[in-house]
């Protein structure tokens, strides 16, 4: 369902994930702080989150958290995930468990101001295109709003092929650019034939670029905002900002 929220247009990118748990957060943040080396503004955006913590600043997010520290943000962790829920579920079940229902005026607002501070934006979806947030809305309707290319993370393990080419599938229906693919948390010590093989397949079934296969990093560190220099330098080649481009 259309949601007009008449964002502003920005050169960016929406991180999304063929499911939840792929790493979409380690691989935003990694993005992030590889244009902020570059002297770019980075804006960072998690519209919505789940599974937050109480705190004496509200509700808190540890992804919100840690795209703000590799952004190195200024902004308030309130403006960069402006609508929060304690119960780790899908928006539309936090949503009614703990309430109120999902302000999508209050995202739109937040977005403005990150815009009028960065030069580019990164925002990063929560857990699929096809989580429910309302009855009426899906978080593929809140990307068309953005209007950015999509990146999906998918995982490298069986299944993936099948999970990447629906979600794949799903973003050319809304008519959305996608950047291209990112496989995260590759094991090559510990690859079966179907993960070796995966990258392969989804470029050629999926037509499209996949833009790096990421490996396992045991140096990964939320609480210290470090996406892990493995991570860092399997992106480190990828042209962000020239991926990052309206897709109108």
């Amino acid at each position: 369902m259309p949601l007009d929220l008449q964002l502003p247009k920005k050169p960016g990118l929406f991180i999304t994930g063929t499911d939840t748990g792929v790493g979409k957060t380690i691989i935003a943040g990694a993005i992030a702080m590889i244009l902020k080396a570059k002297g770019l503004n980075v804006g960072v955006f998690k519209p919505i989150a789940t599974g937050c913590k109480q705190t004496w600043d509200g509700l808190i997010n540890q992804d919100t958290e840690f795209l703000a520290n590799c952004a190195n943000s200024e902004l308030a962790l309130s403006t960069i995930t402006p609508v929060g829920y304690p119960t780790p579920a899908a928006p539309i079940v936090s949503a009614d468990c703990d309430g109120p229902a999902i302000n999508f005026e209050k995202i739109a607002t937040a977005y403005k101001k990150i815009c009028q501070q960065s030069d580019i934006v990164i925002i990063e979806g929560i857990g699929g295109v096809r989580v429910p947030l309302t009855d009426e809305s899906d978080l593929l309707d809140l990307a068309v709003e953005f209007d950015l290319p999509l990146v999906i993370v998918a995982r490298p393990n069986l299944g993936t092929i099948n999970h990447t080419l629906m979600t794949i599938d799903c973003v050319h229906a809304a008519k959305l650019k996608i950047a291209g693919v990112i496989i995260n948390g590759y094991d090559a010590t510990k690859a079966t034939t179907a993960e070796e093989t995966a990258e392969h397949v989804i470029s050629r079934r999926g037509s499209i670029n996949v833009l790096s296969v990421v490996p396992f990093d045991e140096t990964t560190d939320m609480e210290n905002a470090n996406p892990g220099q493995f991570v860092l330098q399997s992106l480190s080649d990828c042209n962000w900002q020239k991926l990052a481009q309206f897709n109108k």
